[in-house]
């Protein structure tokens, strides 16, 4: 039987009414995403008016968010693309089924790296931009998914870290940081001038006007920390802004050296004396 014109025209109304509504779908998830998008980035702008802290764990949250949005939006999407269409899911659900049941036996590191990665959001142990020890690796956090986290080091390399393997973290951009500055000076030095000189150079740190907007509290002079085998070790500390300890560290003990350079203060280095055999 062939068929008529009227089944032809039903057909094709059929199918311009499929596409239309598939694409109504497609537009409607694009609008849904871009409407979360754009009030993503509001609230972490919002956020980035009331503190630097605050702004930086939104902007870790919405990352994660985000991609997030958009796998459910995409998987919403194509199902509903595949009801339009008149195809049936039960098929793609038995599959869908039988491959879960074979890689959960298989998937329990997989999902140890998604919990893990949950919790570091939910409790805020580091954000983006933070420099962190993870693994046995340090670096500064570039991105944190739910199953790994992607770090930089100092010399540039990328590291992806499975946030199942993090057991310790150890955060140096947390708040404030308090770096130690340890400077030997030779035997003979008179300790207690050394000491004067020592704290005056980290005091006069604090009112640099490069410097000193890094520095949150008085310059401590903590004494000697230990007789070594060539010097007497002496020990300060300052309280810095968290990511600037490194910075200001480098510089305190660049104004120690010149300062005992001028006072005639020796920092000694290791000397072996070998004595030849008789």
């Amino acid at each position: 039987m062939l068929p008529t014109s009227s089944m032809v025209l039903a057909q094709e109304s059929t199918t311009n009414e499929r596409i239309v509504a598939t694409a109504v779908v497609v537009g409607l998830c694009i609008g849904l995403y871009w409407l979360a998008t754009w009030l993503g980035r509001r609230y972490v702008h919002r956020m980035a008016d009331r503190a630097v802290e605050r702004a930086a764990r939104a902007r870790t949250l919405w990352t994660v968010m985000r991609r997030v949005i958009l796998l459910v939006l995409a998987v919403l999407a194509v199902l509903f693309g595949l009801q339009i269409w008149a195809i049936g899911i039960a098929p793609f659900l038995a599959v869908g089924t039988v491959l879960a049941a074979a890689i959960g036996f298989g998937a329990q590191d997989l999902v140890r790296d998604f919990l893990s990665g949950f919790f570091i959001l939910l409790e805020d142990q580091f954000q983006i931009g933070d420099t962190v020890t993870i693994a046995g690796v340090s670096g500064t956090v570039e991105d944190i998914q739910l199953r790994i986290t992607r770090l930089r080091d100092l010399e540039g390399n990328a590291h992806f870290v499975p946030n199942g393997q993090i057991t310790v973290t150890s955060n140096f951009t947390s708040l404030f940081a308090q770096p130690v500055i340890d400077v030997g000076v030779a035997y003979e030095t008179d300790i207690d001038r050394a000491l004067e000189i020592f704290g005056h150079e980290l005091a006069k740190l604090g009112e640099d006007p490069e410097f000193g907007p890094y520095i949150t509290g008085n310059a401590e002079v903590l004494g000697v920390n230990s007789l070594g085998d060539s010097s007497v070790v002496l020990r300060g500390r300052l309280t810095t802004v968290a990511d600037q300890r490194w910075a200001v560290r480098r510089e305190a003990l660049r104004r120690v050296k010149n300062r005992f350079d001028a006072e005639g203060i020796t920092i000694p280095f290791p000397q072996i004396t070998i004595n030849p055999k008789s």
